[in-house]
């Protein structure tokens, strides 16, 4: 019996824009490692968050977390959204990754040096990625003329940005935040201007199943930060029963942010550009919230068995605050203000605001537990006289 002939993999070729409305679009293995390599940085960014939370330099912590995943989420969407128009998956195409894959661990590495006020390596990393991105940008203007103009501005928008970012340690101290806020802003603003010549053909399903992906990232991370927290505590000798109470209490809120997002299916949102842009920014405060719920498991911990600086108060919001982010956000972007099942149109609100005050409470990472899963319960009982259409 023949052998059938090795496949051969191309080099290079035209890179022609994929199908909006193609059909079984998932995502690639190569998109997969890509999420992969980006847990590092998320890891990394929980971490240091943690670290200056228990330090009780709440503000100082925040704040450099918010500028760092942005960095993170940013340099992942701008692939994910390309990817979604124009993986044509030759040698030229895998190789680009591969180097955006490399500034994405750069990054990586210079999250803790950021949380000191250096931003330097990770702004290296994140150059790194969107420079590679316009290679990939300008591959597309030649392949794909229909939206040569659009694939143009992306690449005048994204190079010009990478020589502010490079530029911006020079200016004075305390030009360095406003500079950030406002290079942060032209970066957002860059793919509504570049998409306004004309809308690349990215898939909804397509788009938001990798999405979800990073969801199971930064709430995976979640699990690791909160078990390794909860191991050291035990290695210690603390309170065994009230460790493993709080580790149960975690595990119920994790597995409920899980349930809640993905009750509903995400591309019944991507209806147009418009939506697109809102559905997709928005994600942000889905990310960095669920990352940052690993980040308070692990200040629960401290407090729980003195390790950490912080104030009983300060300490009960490092669930309960991003948790009611986490909600609202999830309730706007996924379940909408106006659903047709008013249970779970008000409901979300209302957890959210319940989940706050739990902060206050003697016990608030299992109230936190007790109301997200009522809410769970709540959108199990609705949906069985309102069923969620695929």
């Amino acid at each position: 019996m023949a052998e059938s002939p090795p496949r051969l993999r191309v080099w290079y070729r035209p890179m022609l824009a994929r199908e909006a409305h193609e059909a079984h679009r998932a995502a690639t293995t190569l998109e997969l490692l890509f999420d992969l390599c980006f847990v590092v940085a998320v890891s990394r960014a929980g971490a240091a968050l943690h670290h200056a939370l228990a330090e009780n330099h709440v503000a100082h912590g925040v704040f450099n977390y918010l500028c760092v995943f942005f960095a993170i989420w940013w340099a992942w969407l701008q692939f994910t959204w390309f990817a979604s128009a124009y993986d044509i998956d030759d040698v030229a195409y895998r190789l680009a990754v591969l180097v955006q894959i490399a500034g994405g661990l750069v990054i990586a590495a210079g999250v803790a040096r950021a949380f000191e006020g250096d931003f330097a390596v990770v702004v290296t990393g994140y150059v790194v990625m969107r420079l590679a991105g316009v290679t990939q940008w300008l591959r597309a203007a030649r392949g794909d003329p229909k939206r040569r103009r659009t694939a143009l501005r992306y690449v005048l928008g994204i190079a010009a940005l990478q020589v502010a970012w490079i530029a911006r340690p020079l200016l004075p101290t305390p030009w360095l935040v406003p500079s950030f806020l406002g290079l942060t802003l032209a970066e957002l603003a860059v793919p509504v201007w570049a998409e306004h010549a004309g809308h690349t053909t990215w898939n909804a399903h397509h788009i938001a199943e990798r999405y979800g992906c990073f969801t199971l990232i930064v709430l995976g991370e979640t699990v690791v930060g909160a078990t390794s927290a909860i191991q050291e505590g035990l290695e210690e000798g603390h309170n065994i029963a009230g460790l493993v109470s709080l580790a149960a209490a975690g595990l119920v809120i994790v597995f409920s942010m899980w349930w809640l997002y993905f009750d509903r299916p995400g591309h019944r949102r991507l209806t147009s550009f418009r939506t697109a842009v809102v559905w997709g920014y928005g994600h942000y405060f889905i990310f960095a919230s669920a990352a940052a719920v690993g980040a308070g498991m692990e200040v629960a911990v401290d407090y729980d068995t003195h390790k950490g600086h912080l104030a009983h108060l300060p300490a009960g919001l490092a669930i309960p605050l991003p948790v009611a982010i986490y909600l609202i956000s999830t309730w706007l972007l996924h379940i909408g203000p106006s659903n047709e099942c008013r249970p779970i149109a008000i409901g979300f609100p209302v957890a959210a605001g319940l989940v706050l005050a739990a902060a206050f409470s003697p016990a608030p990472v299992h109230i936190t537990a007790a109301i997200v899963a009522g809410l769970v319960a709540l959108m199990v009982a609705v949906t069985r006289e309102h069923p969620v259409e695929p």
